[in-house]
């Protein structure tokens, strides 16, 4: 039997709620008082993804909100909405419902896409950015083409995504071991202990959890020689005006450091490259505590190196 949404209730020093924006219902964890910073997450994860950033945050004064994205977790799984802009509409419809005019945004993997795209596309909401495991999305775009032998390569598991209906039911037979695998293959050794994938393997088998995340990938895949996927390339060549800190682990396997080292000439303000040794593609989670002074080191700094 599929598990319900009550798997993504997890207990900690955190309180849930759902969030209404834009007609779409969020769940959201959030820790702390303080300036509002947005934790989203990736593929094949749920908020808790975040959870020591939102222990950690919380602790040095800010407030930490975790939020499940369209189709994940305990939020809405609508059958549309799944490209970028609308994904970054979300998010910063979210930042208003809590309350706030802008946020520190920090986003890993498709987070990362996202909260770069809502730095272009609405950026008196961002008020600084960080991205994860994420170049921008120009250049993963060039280097599918540019780096064939590396990053297209690297990407063959999204490629396969792109099929109807089969990676859904490959993702989420036999307990989503498949999820479990991939965790596996693209972190460093010794990451998910087998406590954490299995959280992450039953959060994945929530009933439309599935295609929905394999919708995100749809999505990036067939429009890029679509009208849709046109105009957001070209309003993404607008420079992000937001201080960035991009951090990546130097063992990801899926989105090569090479890739998204280049991202910085999309930024013209402050901007700091971060590339932590010994982690994947989940360093946020796999070496936490490197991360998260590199993180808090880096909100406190007012004003961060270019």
């Amino acid at each position: 039997m599929a598990p319900d949404e009550s798997v993504v209730q997890v207990e900690g020093p955190w309180t849930h709620r759902a969030v209404h924006a834009g007609g779409t219902r969020f769940h959201v964890v959030e820790a702390g008082e303080g300036p509002l910073v947005l934790l989203l997450h990736g593929f094949p994860q749920f908020w808790w993804t975040w959870r020591h950033q939102l222990t950690s945050l919380a602790g040095a004064g800010y407030r930490a909100v975790a939020a499940d994205l369209r189709g994940y977790g305990g939020s809405d799984k609508p059958p549309r909405g799944y490209d970028l802009p609308t994904l970054a509409a979300d998010a910063t419809g979210l930042i208003r419902a809590l309350g706030e005019t802008c946020a520190t945004v920090v986003g890993h993997d498709w987070g990362g896409l996202l909260a770069w795209t809502m730095a272009v596309l609405d950026p008196k909401c961002v008020h600084r950015l960080v991205v994860v495991s994420a170049p921008h999305p120009l250049r993963v775009r060039r280097s599918l083409v540019a780096d064939p032998f590396g990053q297209l390569k690297a990407s063959r598991r999204a490629i396969g995504f792109q099929l109807p209906l089969l990676p859904e039911h490959r993702l989420t037979r036999h307990d989503a071991a498949l999820v479990g695998r991939l965790l596996d293959e693209r972190s460093r050794p010794g990451w998910p202990a087998p406590d954490e994938s299995r959280t992450y393997r039953e959060a994945f088998r929530i009933p439309a959890v599935a295609h929905s995340a394999l919708e995100y990938h749809r999505w990036f895949g067939r429009s890029q020689l679509r009208p849709d996927g046109r105009r957001y390339a070209r309003a993404m060549r607008t420079p992000v005006e937001a201080p960035t800190l991009q951090v990546h682990g130097a063992l990801d396997p899926v989105v090569l450091p090479r890739t998204a080292i280049g991202s910085s000439r999309h930024v013209a303000a402050p901007y700091r490259w971060r590339l932590m040794e010994g982690a994947g593609h989940f360093p946020h989670e796999e070496v936490a505590d490197v991360f998260d002074t590199e993180l808090l080191g880096w909100l406190n700094d007012p004003e961060p190196d270019r």
